[in-house]
């Protein structure tokens, strides 16, 4: 050392510690502090610039910053070698320390790698480098000793070194400043982004640009003008969609086939004899069936390791983090320590005690920027898995088996990507807790054992009889938590299908006997929330009272121990502040328990999922012509085979038609040439591109001209010529806004007939090889159906040439097709062209005979000359088509039109966000709903256990103060304990009753605010739901409900509790240290600036976040309804990157809410860091008249004020956040009702409609006030038991006649009376109960049979039977071996559309009013069975009035009279025979269907 530093000492102590001056030696300052950055710069550049090397950004081009920086590097080199060479000059005159010769050297070298990096980062277009402002700060922070040296001892002589630190100053501030964006790289370079380069240690770096960042700019931005999306930044390229769904996918692939390769592995020798070996000792195969099966439930693909693997590296530096903070936690209690001897000891320099108040702020300031670094990590962690989770979901959602489908409905697999996804993205902020807490409390019981000995170990005994009552409740937790998910899948699935078929349950009056359903899953919802909610009250007292017992116990047996052991105001106050370190990590650990017992069912529920079987895509072989050799398929693997023998061979470029009864398994057929049903059997193959046309057509929330062009680019004149062959053209013609018009979700304002047009015009458009068409002809007029015939599928349709499958029911065109093929229960009778099948003289042609084969073949033999008058007047005709709502038509005035379109043009309108400060209203609401004397007695139980927790720490420093008194202090030591004692458990008494009664509100709150939206939306207008997405209405029941149930009053506890806890320190720093209410106030104020700034900017970040999330769901849910037309286009990535996008959309106003919290967190520990500074300032300050007990209480208290501070105001926003889901809740609460379902003194006889007497009397309607009229001026009678036609073109107003019955139109002039009795008078559910209707769109609910006949139950099995053999079921039902309780899948799927509509017919049959209305139900039926329930009709309801819209009208000629619209008013009405004789439209529309 003598060497190195000459004469001078390397270290002297009292020089240091005790000078009233302090100062280092100078052989310290100029080794140690010169070359601590030094050492540094030099380790960290090897790495460093291997991982430039690696990672090219780009190239900058040289900026006045970076010349300003490089020449600033030259001169500090300059500057080192010149006190260098000074001192090879200084040689000759005196001996010459070797220290001034090595640190000007080394600091010279290092200045110049400085410099090299500043060019090498530029040339690797790094913008901001976090290696050199560590470097530079470091710099900085070792020269202000030497610097504050020279100026003590005032020599001019060090120039040199002035010049050496205003430098290095300087490029520290230069590196606080970026440079431009590298030139040709499509890097992101997104200033907001915290998260900084290379390995992320640019810590320090990263949070000294959050004080002045994008961030702040942000907040302001958001505090002046609520945000909006576009202010809103992009998302960091790693961050978005397309990256991290891949990764995933990437590892779940790794881990599928791992689980694959063990399963090929499995052991057969169990099945082969060993020589010798007794045939008993061989293992029987049911045993290796057990076996094998064992070893597979072991061996499941591993979801978990997946996420590891994808995520867990980026996680770990996050991790790195927290460790960091958990190590600088346990300084500030040491300080504490040296900070109470301070005050004790009366000759120790002033200097030292403002040292440690420093120290103390510099200790927990450095504490926040790490710990916010560690938060950023895992947030970010979180973004990418919810991402990514959501992104896997839905991909597999488009290739799951019907099997698969069935076990997952489109409920369940929402709550996947909306709850479970959420739940991993929550678990990812406390994960780190689960190694972290226990690390804590080592540590904690570690320096306590310093501090009280032995005596910790009675501490130690109490936490660990705390592990198993903590253990339990994780346990039960979990129990509740899996069986709650399972009622809200069922809740959400019946929710969806309720919605789904929201006209139907109004159309029938069945919305009560739903309502009831939902209730009853609510119910037990409910009742295991109440269970958790009360384990959680336990759960929070345990871990409450654990900190303060352990203590208790501690101190207790601390003084009782040993006479000599006296509890002074050192040992309590360090040894509180350790046990308030304690109580974070021992209240996280329950939480963690329960976030990963929840995080586990979740997993489960996601890897459960993501196992499913996916369709073969080696079902369909690519390349012969389409054919099925020995086919035998089923929906499901275990299920008996739907179609079986089937064999077929389309030659390339000709027409087949596929007929047979409903049920038979037409559908089925092309299903599986799709590759979408299981092949048990055979071979089946499709050359080229495939367009399909599904029997019920699926249409996108998109435009008219997206629906068609279906991702295709848009060529003008192809489009046009696809438009005409569809007889599209003419309701084009109507809109206002064309083809741009947007149509809504599942084309509800379009009719059934426009709807599969449009459909077909999408195949048309496509030009595929093979074209699937599944009875496209059914849902449009016969005269339509014959345009198209002839314009698109026929011999002379634009598809000649193509390979078609046609199923249908329409036996006009059978003549015109190259083959038939007749399908029999599931296999082929027939096969052959039209003349061979007549000439066979089978089945088909009994059935062809009974059909006015005549007629058949007169209409296919017209000739040419009639055909075009045909086409040209039909043309003309066409030209009246027009748009309608759901079936219901419009006046086709022009005029008219155009003003209903302009209405529907936006027919979803985008979904409204509240905007600025959540209203106090709304915390009313909720507060009414909790009920308002429960929230005050809530408040003042939280304030009484605040009052407590203060009572047992002053009491504490009383029993301190007897420290100065040996005697005194054992004379009162059992009072000592006891009262402090009981002050303790009377906190934990107070915990557990605020926290049961909070339970209490919050349950009583859950309940009333579903209820209401519950009710609400079951009493609202039809009209709601179709202009509403599903996935809008859906969203408020599943998320919004879920923050109700769960977050919304885990939030409120955390607030008050840490609104009390923030108070009661500030009346005890007050009450010690009475100065400190000097800074109260501009603290307070920052602290009010800072919270509104963030809670104005998270809360509209929140918002736009919630409104962002709902068109997730519904593009999921439009995506599941489509998952076979999707396939067949083969459109899976488009849909997939339309999917990525809307969820990067959502975490795009999620990010920034991220890193707003960090923002806040960064200032408002400032804050709190602060309040420790001046408590131990003002402590140092009045260190002659404190006592060392009161000194200890205020800073050990201010100790825990960051925290208190910090969760207060996120508490505040998170409060603001998920309020928000009250205000959602409520706005669809209260959205204005459909009249009374019952009106008392209004209710018709029971009898009503005894004679079914039908008149309306000059009856208009309208949908909307404002819009034009669509029936106008109707008035007709009709007499009980008159069976009546109701006829016109598409768009005429026949489906409005059948609303304005139900009343799901109101009138808006005239009336409808039925019996004398005007329908606008009495009650809905009177009135509808009392009509019965079979819809143009079957709907089931999944559910058995029976529920689907007979919600209410009020029919016998005997009625059901009956309904079912009346309308052709019973064969079908009393085969199925669960007969009347077969299982009906979601929407009736496992039913064919005919046999769905069949069902309909029966509910029909079961209710059997005075009054029928059929819309078209027979559309989906093939002819004979609609010829048997035509005749069903005549015989079960001979004597009811009937209103028949019907697109066949041979099937309804015998009918009283027949009602002809036409532009929304009655254009005929009369017996069939005489409107033929008058030879009007009628006469036009018989005609085409070959009757007249």
């Amino acid at each position: 050392m003598e060497r190195l530093c000459g004469d001078e000492p390397f270290w002297e102590h009292n020089r240091t510690f005790y000078a009233d001056v302090p100062d280092l030696t100078e052989c310290f300052q100029l080794s140690v502090l010169s070359w601590t950055p030094c050492i540094y710069l030099w380790l960290i550049s090897p790495l460093y610039l291997f991982y430039l090397k690696r990672n090219n950004k780009g190239y900058i081009m040289m900026s006045l910053l970076n010349r300003v920086k490089t020449v600033f590097g030259f001169i500090l080199w300059i500057v080192c070698w010149t006190d260098l060479f000074a001192s090879f000059y200084e040689m000759k005159e005196k001996d010459i320390p070797l220290i001034y010769f090595i640190t000007p050297l080394i600091v010279g070298m290092t200045m110049l790698l400085a410099t090299f990096i500043i060019q090498f980062e530029r040339l690797r277009g790094v913008q901001s480098s976090g290696v050199l402002f560590i470097f530079w700060t470091l710099s900085v922070l070792c020269a202000i000793v030497p610097f504050r040296s020279k100026i003590i001892h005032d020599t001019l002589r060090f120039t040199t070194f002035y010049m050496y630190f205003g430098l290095t100053l300087a490029e520290l501030i230069l590196s606080c400043f970026n440079e431009k964006p590298p030139l040709f790289s499509s890097v992101v370079t997104d200033p907001v982004s915290v998260l900084m380069w290379w390995g992320e240690i640019n810590l320090i770096y990263s949070l000294s640009q959050t004080l002045i960042s994008r961030d702040t700019f942000l907040a302001i931005k958001g505090y002046k003008n609520p945000l909006e999306t576009k202010d809103l930044w992009s998302l960091n390229k790693q961050d978005c969609s397309d990256t991290v769904v891949p990764e995933l996918l990437r590892e779940w692939e790794v881990e599928k086939s791992k689980a694959k390769r063990y399963e090929t592995v499995q052991y057969d020798p169990l099945w082969r004899p060993l020589k010798g070996a007794a045939q008993e000792d061989l293992v029987s195969p049911e045993e290796v069936e057990v076996l094998l099966s064992d070893r597979k439930k072991s061996h499941q693909p591993s979801f978990l390791r997946a996420l590891l693997r994808a995520f867990g590296p980026y996680f770990l530096i996050g991790s790195a983090f927290k460790l960091l903070q958990d190590l600088i936690t346990f300084i500030n209690p040491q300080l504490l320590r040296m900070l109470i001897e301070f005050t004790k000891e009366e000759r120790v320099p002033s200097w030292w005690g403002f040292s440690l108040a420093f120290l103390m702020f510099c200790c927990a300031l450095l504490q926040t920027l790490i710990l916010h670094q560690h938060f950023q990590y895992c947030f970010v962690t979180g973004m990418r898995l919810r991402s990514a989770i959501i992104g896997a979901i839905y991909r597999k959602s488009l290739v799951i088996t019907n099997e698969a489908k069935r076990s997952s409905t489109v409920g369940e697999v929402v709550n996947l990507m909306s709850v479970d996804a959420q739940r991993f993205m929550d678990l990812t902020t406390f994960l780190n807790m689960l190694w972290s807490s226990p690390l804590q409390i080592i540590l904690a019981l570690f320096f306590l054992w310093q501090t009280l000995g032995p005596s910790v170990l009675a501490g130690v005994a109490v936490m660990i009889l705390l592990i198993p009552l903590n253990a339990v409740i994780a346990m039960k937790t979990r129990t509740y938590q899996v069986e709650q998910m399972q009622y809200k899948d069922a809740r959400i699935k019946l929710m969806n299908e309720i919605l789904n078929g929201m006209k139907v349950l109004k159309l029938y009056a069945w919305e009560v006997s739903f309502k009831e359903k939902v209730l009853q899953i609510r119910q037990k919802e409910l009742n295991v929330l109440r269970k958790t909610a009360y384990l959680s009250a336990l759960s929070t007292m345990a871990w409450t009272s654990a900190p303060f017992l352990v203590a208790l116990t501690t101190f207790a047996v601390y003084v009782t121990v040993d006479k000599e052991n006296v509890l002074d105001a050192e040992k309590a106050f360090v040894s509180l502040s350790l046990f308030n370190i304690l109580r974070f990590p021992l209240n996280m650990l329950p939480q963690v328990i329960s976030s990963l017992a929840q995080a586990s069912v979740s997993l489960r529920r996601v890897q459960e999922f993501l196992s499913h079987d996916e369709l073969n895509p080696d079902n369909v072989d690519r390349k012969p012509a389409p054919s099925v050799v020995n086919g035998k398929f089923s929906w499901l693997k275990k299920d008996s085979p739907t179609l079986q023998n089937i064999n077929v061979l389309v030659p390339q470029g000709s027409l087949l038609a596929v007929v047979g009864h409903v049920g038979c398994g037409k559908s089925s057929l092309v299903s599986a040439l799709l590759g979408e049903m299981e092949k048990l059997e055979g071979h089946i193959s499709i050359r080229g591109s495939v367009a399909y046309v599904p029997q019920q057509a699926w249409i996108q929330n998109a435009t008219l001209r997206d629906n068609i062009l279906f991702g295709k680019p848009y060529v003008e004149q192809k489009y046009r010529c696809v438009l005409e062959a569809c007889a599209l053209t003419p309701d084009l013609e109507v809109l206002p806004g064309g083809d741009q018009t947007e149509i809504g979700e599942k084309g509800i304002n379009l009719s059934g007939g426009q709807r599969q047009r449009v459909s077909l015009a999408r195949a048309l458009y496509s030009e595929a090889d093979v074209y699937l068409l599944d009875d496209p002809l059914s849902a449009v007029d016969a005269h339509v159906a014959k345009h198209i015939f002839d314009n698109v599928i026929g011999p002379e349709g634009a598809l000649r040439g193509k390979t078609r499958i046609l199923v249908t029911h329409g036996i006009s065109f059978l003549p015109q097709v190259d083959n038939i093929m007749v399908l029999v229960d599931g296999m082929v009778s027939e096969m052959g062209s039209y003349q061979d099948l007549l000439k066979q003289n089978g089945a088909f042609a009994d059935f062809l005979r009974n059909y006015s084969l005549e007629d058949i073949i007169e209409d296919a033999e017209v000739t040419g000359t009639q055909e075009k008058t045909h086409k040209i007047k039909k043309r003309n005709e066409a030209k009246a088509m027009k748009i309608i709502s759901r079936g219901a038509s419009l006046d086709s005035s022009s005029h008219i039109i155009s003003n209903f379109f302009l209405f529907w043009e936006k027919l979803i309108q985008a979904e409204t966000t509240e905007t600025g400060r959540v209203k106090f209203k709304v915390y009313w609401e909720y507060a009414k709903v909790v009920g308002p004397l429960l929230s005050i007695f809530i408040c003042f139980l939280y304030a009484s256990q605040s009052a407590a927790a203060i009572g047992a720490n002053i009491w504490l420093s009383q029993w301190t103060n007897d420290a100065r008194n040996n005697t005194i202090a054992h004379e009162k030591v059992h009072m000592r304990v006891g009262v402090y004692a009981a002050l303790g458990i009377t906190q934990g008494f107070l915990v557990m009753s605020s926290t049961f009664t909070l339970a209490l509100g919050k349950i009583q709150a859950a309940c009333k605010l579903h209820q209401s939206l519950l009710d609400n939306k079951f009493h609202t207008p039809q009209a709601f739901f179709d202009t509403t997405p599903i996935g809008r209405i859906i969203n408020r029941f599943s998320k919004d409900i879920y923050v109700i149930d769960e977050a919304l009053p885990y939030t409120v506890l955390m607030f008050l509790g840490t609104f009390f806890a923030s108070l009661s320190t500030m009346i005890v720093i007050i009450f010690s240290t009475p100065i400190f209410a000097v800074v109260i106030v501009p603290l307070a104020l920052i602290y009010f600036f800072v919270q509104r700034f963030y809670v104005a900017t998270s809360r509209q970040l929140k918002r736009l976040e919630s409104v962002s999330r709902s068109p997730i769901y519904s593009h999921f849910s439009e995506s599941i309804t489509g998952t076979s037309v999707i396939r067949a286009y083969g459109r899976n990535s488009a849909f997939v990157l339309m999917s990525d996008m809307k969820v990067d959309e959502n975490q795009k106003s999620y990010y920034p809410g991220i890193v707003s919290n960090r923002w806040l967190g960064v200032r408002i520990e400032f804050i709190g860091n602060c309040i420790v500074l001046f408590a131990a300032l003002f402590a140092v300050i009045g260190k002659e008249s404190l006592n060392p007990s009161l000194v200890g209480l205020s800073v050990s208290y201010a100790l825990q004020v960051t925290m208190s501070l910090n969760w207060m105001v996120r508490m505040t926003s998170d409060l603001e956040s998920n309020i928000v889901a009250v205000e959602r809740v409520k706005e669809y609460s209260e959205t204005p009702p459909e009249a009374p379902w019952e009106v008392e003194d209004k209710k018709p006889p029971g009898d009503w409609p005894s004679e079914g007497n039908v008149e309306f009397v000059d009856y208009s309607v309208r949908y909307r006030a404002g819009l034009d009229l669509v029936l106008r001026n109707i008035s007709l009678k009709v007499k009980g038991g008159e069976k009546i036609g109701i006829v016109g073109r598409t768009g005429a107003g026949k489906s409005s006649m059948t609303l304005c019955l139900f009343r799901l139109l109101e009138a808006a002039g005239g009336e409808i009376t039925i019996d004398g009795v005007k329908i606008k008078e009495i009650g809905l559910h009177d009135l509808r109960s009392k009509l019965t209707i079979i819809p143009q769109e079957p709907v089931l609910f999944s559910g058995s049979l029976r529920m689907n006949l007979d919600p209410f139950e009020k029919y016998s099995d005997d009625d059901l039977w009956n309904a079912l053999t009346l309308s052709h079921l019973h064969k079908f039902v009393s085969n199925q071996p669960a007969k009347l309780d077969l299982e009906c899948s979601e929407g009736g799927e496992n039913l064919s559309v005919g046999q769905r509509q069949l069902v309909c017919l029966a509910r029909a049959l079961l209710r059997k009013t005075r009054i029928l209305i059929l819309d078209e139900a027979t559309a989906a039926i093939d002819l004979e069975t609609d010829d048997l329930i035509q005749s069903t009709i005549r015989t079960q309801f001979e004597d009811c009035t009937i209103f028949t819209i019907a697109h066949r009208l041979n099937t309804i000629m015998d009918y009283t009279r027949f009602l002809v619209l036409d532009k929304g008013q009655v254009a005929e009405f009369d017996t069939p025979v005489n409107l033929i004789t008058q030879k009007g439209i009628f006469y036009g529309m018989a005609k085409d269907a070959g009757l007249a």
